[in-house]
């Protein structure tokens, strides 16, 4: 009998899904379908996302909350501390970014034009100089910063070295050394010889006769005992090699 009813086309079967669902269940309590693990984990938070109340003020510093004197510490700051309050909220996070790209973008542009007219300005003033300034700025240059350090500490290295060997005998040897280098350099630069050779000697003569000159005049009070005539002539003579070998063309 239960076989030929099956059989039959007009037989209805039960929807069991419809008879559990239709139960209810005991003590009031209501039985929900259970969400997807994905909709619960993607879906769940970016409608109560909150929104960025500034999003349509044109001033940049103005929606980032900063002053347009704000430091690049206290822009990085702002943005992160916003993108973070904000975050889920698309149209918040874009507002929040292009402030903060056309700040950096202003801040680039104003160091850019300050470099131009600082430029412009000092060109101008060599311009106006007296010919003599003129001349000597022709023979002047300024080389990669690597280089004066390098050759700053040459010399202070030989001024150092002449100071603690100044109880033992004078600075004659450490001079010596000074010149050699600083005419190597010179070479180096001018691949001429004989200019290095004159230049080396100029600047070791010119330096030792400013020594002579200025020496006398320090206060005995800040000089040590040991520190003789010679010796501190020699310091000044190593400052004008410095000078020669590192900025004369």
């Amino acid at each position: 009998m239960d076989t030929l009813l099956l059989r039959n086309p007009n037989f209805i079967r039960p929807k069991l899904g419809k008879q559990l669902n239709s139960k209810k269940p005991r003590n009031g309590a209501v039985f929900r379908s259970p969400r997807c693990t994905m909709d619960a984990t993607f879906g769940g938070n970016l409608g109560n996302a909150p929104k960025f109340p500034r999003m349509n003020i044109w001033n940049p510093y103005k929606r980032l909350g900063i002053s347009p004197d704000a430091s690049e510490e206290e822009i990085w700051s702002s943005r992160d501390f916003l993108l973070q309050q904000y975050a889920g909220h698309e149209r918040s996070e874009e507002s929040i970014e292009a402030a903060f790209e056309k700040i950096l973008m202003t801040s680039f542009e104003r160091r850019k034009k300050t470099k131009f007219n600082l430029k412009t300005r000092l060109k101008k003033k060599v311009e106006e100089s007296p010919s003599w300034v003129k001349n000597l700025l022709s023979i002047v240059e300024v080389p990669a910063k690597e280089v004066i350090l390098r050759r700053l500490f040459l010399f202070a290295f030989m001024g150092g070295w002449s100071i603690t060997n100044s109880a033992q005998g004078g600075p004659a040897f450490q001079v010596a050394i000074s010149l050699a280098a600083c005419i190597y350099f010179l070479n180096e630069k001018t691949e001429s010889l004989a200019r290095a050779f004159i230049l080396g000697f100029g600047a070791l003569v010119v330096g030792w006769i400013c020594g002579s000159v200025l020496v006398p005049m320090v206060p005995s009070v800040l000089l040590q005992p040991t520190w003789t005539l010679e010796l501190l002539t020699s310091l000044v003579a190593y400052f004008f090699l410095f000078l020669a070998c590192t900025f004369l063309k």
